[in-house]
């Protein structure tokens, strides 16, 4: 059975919808930290927790559970993930206290990792030809996820208060648990290892593939700045010169949305062989987007722009840097695909981390600075990494010396002196 039999639209639209929903577990906080914080008398900087236990969770999932879809079979593994998703959302939406509220996030985000066992299925069930199509496609369904997680959380929690959208959310993990237990083919990968060493032959990807390396620091680096500017984001839009309420937080997350339909287009273009011109040029943009943003501290329109233009960059270099760690060794996609983003996941904790204490000790323009020089350590390692490719390139072949006509088996004697004629 090919590919292309086995995925039609419907599998991939569902497929979409399950890895944005389930990423979505992990964003629903960030507009909402303040409320939070006030109800569950929490301070700033621990209510921003939340969203580094959120990254930490998810990349302790992505090393410890994702490697399981090289080893198990993948649709019972995604649907108990999808399940666990759902009961860890209880937890969290009946936290009375923020400890516990703690607890139900790092769990829920360790659980939600069964979006990225999705994103590799997807990839096998793909036809060779259409496969940086379709990972763009299900990306984009996680990366609007992520992004409008932020608007529907603010709008839920004007209507019934924060501990509504887990309670929706969770509903939603458990009917999608469901759906693909229904729709969702069968798959086992043997891969012939017992945990334990599936896991040391994850970390020994590192050592065997130097592509991975530079895309595992290129992607920790790119996604720190871009959590940079959405954990601190919320603190500067309740504050003056804005004061918006949390539901108006929460709509400025549809400004990200263009920015998230960049996935396609990059899927797209890796496609047709311009996945390094997609790293570079996103990289280049992600430190450019910056400026924009410095100035929309206090103009509206200037943060509008740099957040466009920051979230195009994250997706276009994400979705190259999945395309080519996923060529490496197809065999071990699982494995690869979690080298990769517990490296990317674990660079967004450290974004969040450093957020929020620079935001405390420096404000706005201390948070652009870091944004900035994370995103320009990026490129850094992305100039490094086509530098390195073209020193160990092996050297192209040259033709052989051509042939005399009249004496073809005299090939390595020396050229006639006699001059050529004008």
């Amino acid at each position: 059975m090919t590919g292309s039999s086995r995925l039609g639209r419907g599998l991939l639209l569902l497929m979409s919808v399950a890895t944005g929903l389930s990423v979505a577990s992990n964003y629903f906080a960030q507009p909402l930290l303040d409320l939070i914080g006030r109800e569950l008398h929490l301070g700033t900087g621990e209510a921003a927790l939340i969203v580094t236990v959120a990254q930490i969770g998810y990349g302790g999932g992505l090393f410890l559970l994702v490697p399981l879809g090289d080893l198990l079979e993948r649709r019972r593994l995604v649907v108990s993930l999808y399940a666990a998703t759902a009961l860890f959302l209880l937890v969290s939406a009946a936290a009375p206290s923020g400890p516990v509220l703690l607890a139900g996030t790092a769990l829920t985000a360790l659980a939600s990792v069964g979006a990225q066992i999705v994103v590799p299925f997807a990839a096998t069930l793909a036809a060779p030809e259409e496969r940086g199509k379709v990972v763009g496609t299900v990306m984009t369904g996680l990366l609007l996820g992520i992004l409008l997680a932020r608007t529907a959380s603010g709008g839920l929690a004007e209507l019934g208060g924060w501990r509504t959208v887990y309670w929706v959310n969770a509903a939603l993990m458990a009917l999608l648990a469901v759906l693909l237990r229904i729709f969702l083919p069968a798959l086992r990968n043997e891969g012939g290892l017992r945990y334990p060493a599936l896991l040391r032959s994850t970390l020994a990807l590192f050592r065997e593939q130097p592509v991975l390396r530079w895309r595992a620091g290129t992607a920790a680096l790119s996604f720190a700045s871009f959590t940079t500017l959405w954990t601190s984001l919320t603190f500067l839009l309740a504050r003056p010169p804005y004061t918006w309420s949390e539901a108006g937080i929460g709509l400025f997350g549809l400004v990200g949305v263009v920015g998230s339909l960049a996935a396609t287009v990059t899927g797209r273009f890796a496609d047709r062989g311009l996945v390094q011109w997609t790293t570079g040029v996103g990289a280049v943009l992600m430190a450019v987007s910056w400026l924009p943003l410095g100035v929309g501290g206090h103009v509206l329109a200037w943060l509008v722009v740099g957040v466009l233009v920051l979230d195009l960059a994250q997706q276009a270099v994400l979705i190259s840097n999945q395309n080519v760690v996923y060529a490496l060794r197809p065999e071990v996609r699982n494995r690869l695909n979690s080298a990769l983003l517990t490296s990317h996941f674990a660079g967004g904790a450290m974004g969040s981390a450093l957020a929020s204490a620079v935001w405390t000790h420096a404000g706005w323009h201390g948070v652009c600075a870091l944004g900035a020089a994370l995103a320009s350590g990026a490129l850094l390692l992305w100039t490094g990494e086509r530098i390195s490719a073209r020193r160990t390139a092996p050297p192209a072949p040259q033709p052989p010396p051509a042939a005399s006509p009249a004496s073809p088996q005299h090939d390595a004697d020396p050229p006639n002196p006699t001059p050529h004629p004008h």
